[in-house]
């Protein structure tokens, strides 16, 4: 199943249930990533999509089913586990520490990656890729406004070196301005290689970056939308997730 280059298989869903309670809200979902791939997870509010990413992430135990990260089992590790194995979230509410600055938010990004990183040189690397934020280094992250914080969110999940960067909406309760902004950033770092999973209510942003999109419904994958039907305009994306 593994293969090199674009190809070789990172994420692996299988068959995956899970809920809050009995409440069950994923109901044998089945899907892949590969390496170097972005995905984007489409669907009305209230079908999954938060919920697949905070199992897979770990915040949340699956019922059932499994999940596999480059071959290996990644379910019940909780977060801090899956995050030493390479699955980094950005969560809407972006959870950063207010009072600290946002390099010293940056850094943290890298106090727990496996084997260690070279800070500075990554620090840099986040710096030029937002530059916003160089220009705000030792601002508290409180002061920022909404679009700065989810760069800051974003720039500390880099500097985790993720394997798979998990995005839950990253465009949501932004200014028009800030939406752009960061839809060029999520593009830069795929054209980096960066290995995308994200949650997207913007569908033109969504399409702007994924390679291809899966739509949910009722807990479920319903359907994937090749990149070519991508091309094929917004229309026909918004059709096959709401009719």
């Amino acid at each position: 199943m593994h293969t090199s280059g674009m190809h070789e298989v990172v994420l692996e869903v299988r068959d995956l249930e899970a809920g809050y309670g009995k409440h069950q809200i994923l109901r044998g979902v089945t899907f892949d990533v590969r390496r170097g791939e972005a995905v984007a997870l489409l669907g009305a509010n209230g079908v999954g999509k938060t919920t697949l990413l905070n199992t897979i992430s770990g915040f949340l135990r699956p019922n059932a089913g499994s999940i596999m990260l480059e071959g290996a089992s990644i379910q019940g590790l909780g977060p801090h586990g899956t995050f030493r194995r390479g699955v980094i979230q950005v969560s809407q509410s972006r959870d950063l520490f207010p009072d600290m600055s946002v390099e010293d938010n940056l850094r943290l990004g890298a106090a727990n990656v496996v084997g260690g990183v070279d800070v500075e040189p990554e620090l840099e690397r986040v710096f030029s890729s937002f530059p916003r934020l160089k220009e705000r280094r030792t601002q508290q992250a409180r002061t920022l406004s909404g679009g700065e914080q989810q760069m800051v969110a974003i720039g500390r999940a880099v500097m985790g070196k993720p394997k798979i960067l998990l995005l839950d909406e990253p465009s949501g309760g932004l200014a028009p301005q800030f939406v752009n902004e960061i839809g060029s950033i999520a593009v830069a770092l795929k054209a980096q290689g960066t290995t995308m999973l994200l949650v997207e209510q913007n569908i033109a942003l969504a399409l702007r970056v994924a390679d291809r999109c899966l739509v949910i419904r009722d807990g479920r994958i319903s359907g994937a939308i090749s990149a070519e039907a991508i091309q094929g305009g917004y229309d026909e994306v918004v059709r096959s997730i709401y009719l």
